[in-house]
This record gives structure tokens, sequence and C-alpha cells, in this order.
């Protein structure tokens, strides 16, 4: 991918094979900035940014931040997107549990999946072995392009109520197995990896699925894929930063993915920990902006907060706010909450829907059922930190937080061409409550 590029599904379809673990999700995201022309800026090393200068850090492998310098005029704004890398998921506690039938692993929910998808299909693992080496530890990705376990159901004989009704126990009813017993999947890891299982000294890994991302539907209008959310919207805010041309003097646009959002987001990895404010801070001290520049600053930027939401339900309407349906292809989301759950505003709801309407992408309105809570959001939790004017936005989708979920084509694209548009329109506020927008 390129910033001459026009947005393809292609693109997405790619993007979403190869992110089989947040740490997946981040060398692709890594790759596709490395071939923009983006250098990598280590936060354990110093740095030496330029104007005009393209970078991106990394932290625990599993959240990216990239940004393009201002190229002249100081610091006089801040152009943002947020995502995040993380999705529901199975983590492995145990790769070898002793059984005298099965070779067993043992894990743990991770994120509030929904759990009976992930049973009676072919699944591998994919994440990190930090390994021992001559040097110290380093790490090892992997992801074996082969199914490796699965989760069987207990069949109907054994249940006779599953139809009308079941109480999964992830500890009894969710565990997999890995093949006949005698098998050892950390070793299996280990020669994928092609290191020594013993020189193995600490993992993260998760369950994923096999399942390519494809195109689904009479006319082909919708894709599925596992890890749509938050991964959908992580590919096109990254398209969209791409497009920028950073023709806007002073002002520095940034690229986020956080890790952990399923969970929280309370991991210094995650929205809630350092990472923005800390490579904000450096950006400052490189071009030597005053305390005074900087407040200015930050009230003279727009953050869009990039995570899907639901799509109106083919055979459930009733759940969804019956006064603002969210239609597949419809175009992106402004997600609203009376309680600032959702950070979008009056205001800041008034900035996107222009910067929409340049870019001809239509706009539907989010909200929950007035008896249906909503959780918090990037924005809203990156807000505790950072006094950035903000708004959330996504793309509607179904079966989130599904082994495999469902989304338009259409609406991936829409939200490509907003961001694109979003990080080439000067956008200024020259009073409280006033924007002024670019040309």
């Amino acid at each position: 991918m390129n910033t001459k590029e026009v947005f393809s599904l292609d693109g997405l379809f790619d993007f979403l094979d190869k992110s089989v673990s947040p740490y997946h999700a981040a060398a692709a995201a890594a790759e596709i900035l490395e071939q923009a022309g983006f250098q990598h800026c280590p936060e354990s090393a110093p740095w030496a940014l330029t104007p005009g200068g393209k970078y991106y850090t990394t932290r625990n492998g599993s959240a990216v931040l990239a940004w393009r310098m201002p190229a002249a005029g100081g610091l006089t704004g801040w152009h943002v997107t947020a995502s995040h890398s993380d999705s529901p998921s199975w983590q492995i506690k145990n790769p070898d549990v002793e059984d005298k039938m099965y070779a067993k692993a043992e894990t743990e929910g991770y994120g509030g999946m929904i759990m009976p998808t992930w049973m009676d299909r072919p699944l591998s693992v994919a994440g990190r072995l930090l390994v021992r080496t001559e040097k110290g530890i380093e790490t090892r990705l992997v992801a074996p392009n082969r199914a490796l376990v699965c989760i069987p159901n207990l069949c109907i004989h054994f249940n006779r109520e599953a139809n009308k009704g079941y109480v999964y126990n992830p500890q009894v009813d969710l565990q997999p197995i890995c093949g006949a017993a005698g098998g050892s999947l950390l070793k299996t890891l280990a020669e994928e990896a092609g290191v020594a299982v013993e020189d193995i000294v600490a993992h993260d890994l998760l369950l994923c699925v096999r399942q390519k991302a494809e195109r689904v539907g009479l006319s082909g209008e919708y894709f599925m894929s596992g890890r749509i959310d938050d991964l959908e919207c992580a590919y096109t805010t990254l398209w969209g930063f791409l497009q920028g041309r950073g023709e806007e003097p002073g002002r520095c646009d940034v690229w986020c993915m956080f890790d952990n959002e399923e969970v929280g987001s309370s991991s210094r990895q995650g929205a809630q920990g350092t990472l923005m404010a800390d490579v904000m801070a450096r950006i400052e001290d490189a071009l030597s902006v005053s305390r005074e520049a900087s407040i200015r600053a930050r009230s003279n930027s727009l953050l869009l907060s990039a995570d899907n939401g639901h799509a109106n339900h083919p055979n459930h309407p009733e759940k969804s706010d019956p006064r603002n349906p969210v239609q597949m292809g419809g175009g992106v989301l402004l997600k609203y909450n009376a309680n600032q759950n959702y950070t979008t505003s009056g205001f800041t709801a008034a900035a996107f829907k222009e910067i929409c309407r340049r870019a001809d992408v239509p706009v539907q309105a989010f909200a929950n059922r007035a008896d249906v809570p909503g959780g918090r959001t990037l924005g809203n939790l990156l807000g505790h930190q950072i006094a950035i004017p903000m708004v959330d936005t996504g793309l509607g989708q179904l079966a989130m937080h599904s082994a495999v979920e469902t989304a338009s084509c259409a609406d991936a694209e829409y939200m490509a061409r907003v961001c694109a548009e979003f990080y080439n329109t000067p956008i200024f506020q020259p009073a409280d409550g006033v924007w002024q927008l670019g040309q």
C-alpha cells in the first residue's frame, strides 16, 4: 500500500487474514508503514525527528503509533485516529495438559466473545514466543498455517436441552484438543519458530479462526471474517492516514492502534496507558513547543475514535434503537451516548459531518436503546489524559464478538475515504464552539 493507491478490499482482506493476533496485527501495520517510508523509532532509543519526517513506534509488540512531523510552522494542531488491534479469543494458559486420551491445552477467555461460535471449527494458534538467545530474550511470532486445535461440542444425545438454551462453562465446555495423547503443542510451535522448546521462556498465545476474509451476498455486498471488530477500522483509518499530504503548516498527523480494548484498555499498551501522551510529549520536545503553544494546538485538533457498532439485526430489529436504525452499507457511524461513554458531542459531530460531506460519504447516527447500556470507547479513555476534541465513529456490523463476523464492503470504503479527507482538511477552533475548516 502507498499514498497513491485507490482503496481496495483486497488490502483490507489481506490485513484481516494476516492479523491473527494483536502481535501479528502490529507487525502487519508496521510492514505497511515501512513500505510507505515510515521510520521505526523504538521507545527506548533517542529520537532525531526532522520537519516533514515520517515515523512510527510500537509498544509491547501489539500497539502501534505512527505520525508525520509538521513540515514547517511549529505545532498548531493534531489530527488523530485511534483504533485497536485485539479481538475476543481464547488465551492459552497451559499449552500442554496431561491427558490419557488427547493432547489438550488449557485456555481462558479473553474479552466477551460469543462462546459457541468457537466450537466445532478448525482453529489454529497464534501469538508470540519469548525465546532465550545468546544476546538475551527475543520475540518470535508464530501462526502455523494449518488447523492445530478444535473445541468439540457435546453431542445432542448427551445434552438434549442444547437447543433450548445452554449455559456454557468455559472451564469445562470450551477447552480445546490438539490431537491424540502424546502430542505437544509447545513443541509444534517451537518447530514452527525454528527454536528449541527448552529455549522458550514464556509465551502469549491465542486461538484463532482459520477462515479467510471473503465476500458474501447475492452481489458480494457483504464480507465475513474473523476480527472485523476492530481491525476493519484499524486498516481503513491507516489507509486514510497514508493519504494525508501533510500540506498544512504546523499540523501533526497521528495514527494509533492500541491493544487490550476488549478487556478495558487499562494496560501499558492500551488506551489508558501513556503511549499517545508519551509520543506527543517527545514530538513537542523535538519542536521546542512551549506549554502555551501545546495547549493551543490541542484545542485546534480533532481525534476520531474508530470502533465498530451494531447494524440492525435481520432477525432481532427490536434490539436496536427504533429511531436510529443502522444499515450495513448505509455509511459511517456517528456514535452517541448521553453519559459520554462515547465522546461525540454536537460540536464534534458537526465537524465530522462536514468532513463526511466533503468526502461524499453518508453518515448514520448510532445510539443504544435507552434501556441498553453501552461500553466505553477508546476516545472516552484517552480523554482522561489528553484534552483533544473527539468524536466516536465506526462501521455497522453483525455478530460482533462472534468468531466470524459480517460487515459491509461499501462501508469499509466509506471509512477509508472520510479518513483520507480528514487528514487533508485543516481544522482550527478560533473560539470556543466555532470550527474553521480549510478548503
